[in-house]
């Protein structure tokens, strides 16, 4: 494995997410199949593929809090990834911000179907696709150029919202929720951000409009 490979898959966070996945997937793998567990699965994937975009946009881009532990969190969230985009240990969501969501998601799938079963189901699906949101983005700011050309085009949108304005192209993983609420635009139609690199300054234009 090179290292560019182990310094994802051996990542704490990356890492205890991978071992939580296997022992839960086991589980569900091990129950007599159902359809059902198929479209509790793919009901994960699609939640956290809007989650994406929603939580990126309008939480971690939040402006400043006043309170200090409010703007301390979202610091470690998001606002140092803007400043310093390529440091691994601000790459990664952190385990205690993304295990209080998975319970959180899991424990209302239950409440909602009373069957562990389908909980499990829709868990893996999950975190599979947090996996996928991880990787994707350990992509866009490493070295290593994507196979796909929809791979390439994620990768170049993703740095955009990084180095040229911050209230754009939101999504990591995939363009829906850009599309949705447009904020998907292209490039030579959007002004450079003066604060695309320091999300803690004041805002000097208005926010795009939701579509």
């Amino acid at each position: 494995m090179s290292n560019i490979y182990r310094r994802f898959f051996l990542f704490p966070d990356i890492l205890i997410m991978l071992v939580l996945l296997i022992a839960i997937s086991s589980y569900v793998f091990a129950q007599p199949f159902h359809w059902s567990i198929l479209l509790f699965f793919c009901l994960g994937l699609i939640i956290f593929s809007f989650s994406e975009y929603l939580i990126h946009r309008f939480l971690f881009h939040l402006p400043p809090p006043k309170n200090a532990l409010g703007r301390k969190l979202l610091k470690r969230l998001h606002y140092d990834h803007h400043a310093h985009p390529n440091e691994l240990h601000l790459l990664f969501l952190p385990v205690w911000y993304s295990l209080p969501n998975l319970s959180f998601f899991a424990a209302l799938t239950y409440l909602l179907t009373q069957s562990v079963v389908s909980t499990a189901a829709a868990a893996s699906g999950l975190i599979v696709m947090l996996l996928v949101y991880e990787w994707k983005h350990y992509v866009a700011h490493v070295p290593l150029k994507p196979r796909t050309r929809f791979g390439k085009w994620m990768k170049k949108t993703h740095l955009l919202h990084h180095f040229k304005n911050e209230h754009y192209w939101f999504g990591v993983s995939n363009p829906v929720g850009d599309w949705l609420f447009g904020t998907l635009k292209d490039e030579k139609t959007v002004a450079s951000s003066q604060t695309a690199r320091n999300l803690e300054k004041n805002r000097e234009y208005e926010k795009p409009p939701i579509s």
